[in-house]
C-alpha cells in the first residue's frame, strides 16, 4: 500500500511509487539553502558587494521559508545570519532585532554562540572570532561617538561578572577612556575581524564542495564550454588591493588562452589557421589585462585593502610549526589554528615560498 502522498504506477511486481512531493522539495530546498550559503562565503570572501547582496537576498529568503530550521541546517542557518550581520556591521543604523539598541555585531554574537554549540572541534577559532566580535562591538560604538551606548552594550555582553573576566576588565578602561583610538582597539580591529572570518569560512567550503548543485552546476560549465563567461565574471571581480594581482593576472592569462584555443565542446577548433587564432588569442588576453586594470582603478570595495606588512619572527615559527602538523598546502588549516596578524591563506603560501627560496640561497 503507497504511503501518504505516494503515486504509483504499474501493477503486480512491475509497480513503481513516486515519492511524495512535500519530500522532494524539502531534499531540494536544503541543496539551495546550502548553495546559497556557499555563494555568500564566497563572495564574503572576494570583498564583492553587489554579488554579496544578492546572495544575501537568495539565502534570506530560504531561511524565511522555513517553518522550524531543520537540525542538519543549524549551521548553514546561523553562518548566513552571522555574514549578513557582519556585513552591515558598522552600520549602527541598521537592525536585525525589535529591540533597536541591538546592533548588527551584537546580533551576529547571538548567531555566533549558537553556531560554536553546533561546532565544538574549532574551539580556538569560535573563542577568537567571539572575542572580536565583543571587542567591536564596543569599537563601533565609541568610533561613532555614543560612549553612553558603548557602557551599556558592555553591560550587555558580560552579564555574568566571571565570564571573560580580563577582557570585560580591559573592555571597560577603554570605554572610561573615551578614546576610540586605544592600542586594544587598534590591534583587534575590524579588519581582523573580517580576516578570521575568511578563514573559518575557507573551511566551511572546502566542506561544502560536495554540494548537489555545485557539482550538477560543475559538470554542465565542463560538458557546455562555459569557461569563458566565467573567466569574465572573474575579471569583475578582481579587488584593487589585491597584493596577488599580477599572480591573479597570469592566472587569467592561462585561462583564456586555454579557452580560446577549444570550441565550445571542448574540443580544439582545427578550422582556424594558427595564425589567426594566435592574433585571436593576443587580443583576448590584451583585453583581459585592460579590464583588469580599469577594474583594479574603479572598483569600489566595501572593506578596507590589507596594507603589507612585515613578516614577524613569530609568525614564521607559526607558519614552520602549522606545516609540521598539517601539511604544505593545507594553509587554511594552518591559519586557523596559528596565531597570526591579519593574515590570509594566500599570504602563507607565498610567504612560505619565500622562506624555501632563503633557505636555499
Amino acid at each position: 500500500m503507497a504511503g501518504a502522498g505516494e503515486r504509483c504506477s504499474g501493477g503486480g511486481g512491475g509497480r513503481v511509487c513516486s515519492p511524495p512531493p512535500g519530500a522532494v522539495e524539502a531534499v531540494a530546498a536544503d541543496w539551495m539553502l546550502e548553495f546559497a550559503c556557499y555563494c555568500l562565503c564566497r563572495r564574503f570572501g572576494e570583498e564583492c558587494a553587489a554579488e554579496f547582496q544578492r546572495w544575501t537576498a537568495v539565502a534570506q529568503a530560504l531561511i524565511n521559508g522555513l517553518s522550524k530550521v531543520p537540525i542538519h541546517q543549524k549551521k548553514t542557518v546561523y553562518l548566513c545570519q552571522i555574514l549578513i550581520r557582519v556585513a552591515k556591521g558598522k552600520n549602527l543604523e541598521c537592525h536585525f532585532e525589535n529591540d533597536q539598541r541591538i546592533s548588527p555585531l551584537e546580533s551576529a554574537l547571538s548567531f555566533w554562540t549558537l553556531l560554536e554549540k553546533e561546532e565544538i572541534k574549532l574551539e580556538k577559532i569560535h573563542k577568537e572570532i567571539r572575542h572580536l566580535i565583543q571587542i567591536q562591538i564596543v569599537a563601533v560604538h565609541m568610533e561613532n561617538g555614543y560612549f553612553k551606548e558603548a557602557a551599556e552594550v558592555l553591560e550587555r555582553l558580560f552579564t555574568d561578572s566571571e565570564s571573560d573576566k580580563p577582557l570585560r576588565v580591559k573592555l571597560a578602561t577603554v570605554v572610561k577612556s573615551k578614546d576610540p583610538y586605544v592600542p586594544l582597539l587598534q590591534s583587534f580591529s575590524y579588519n581582523l575581524l573580517i580576516s578570521k572570518i575568511k578563514s573559518y569560512i575557507e573551511l566551511f567550503m572546502k566542506e561544502n564542495e560536495t554540494n548537489f548543485l555545485i557539482q550538477a552546476a560543475t559538470k554542465q560549465v565542463e560538458s557546455k564550454g562555459l569557461g569563458a563567461t566565467a573567466l569574465q565574471n572573474e575579471n569583475v571581480n578582481v579587488n584593487e588591493n589585491d597584493e596577488n594581482s599580477l599572480e591573479t593576472k597570469q592566472r587569467l592569462m592561462k585561462k583564456q588562452e586555454s579557452i580560446t584555443n577549444q570550441s565550445p565542446g571542448g574540443i580544439k577548433n582545427s578550422t582556424v589557421r594558427p595564425h589567426s587564432r594566435r592574433k585571436h588569442r593576443a587580443s583576448n588576453i590584451l583585453r583581459s589585462l585592460n579590464s583588469l586594470q580599469n577594474v583594479e582603478k574603479h572598483e569600489d570595495a566595501w572593506a578596507c585593502g590589507r596594507r603589507r606588512q612585515r613578516w614577524t619572527y613569530k609568525e614564521d615559527l607559526q607558519l614552520k610549526s602549522g606545516i609540521r602538523e598539517f601539511g604544505v598546502g593545507n594553509w587554511a588549516k594552518i591559519l586557523v589554528h596559528g596565531d597570526f596578524n591579519n593574515r590570509t591563506s594566500v599570504m602563507l603560501k607565498d610567504r612560505w615560498r619565500t622562506l624555501c627560496r632563503i633557505k636555499q640561497g
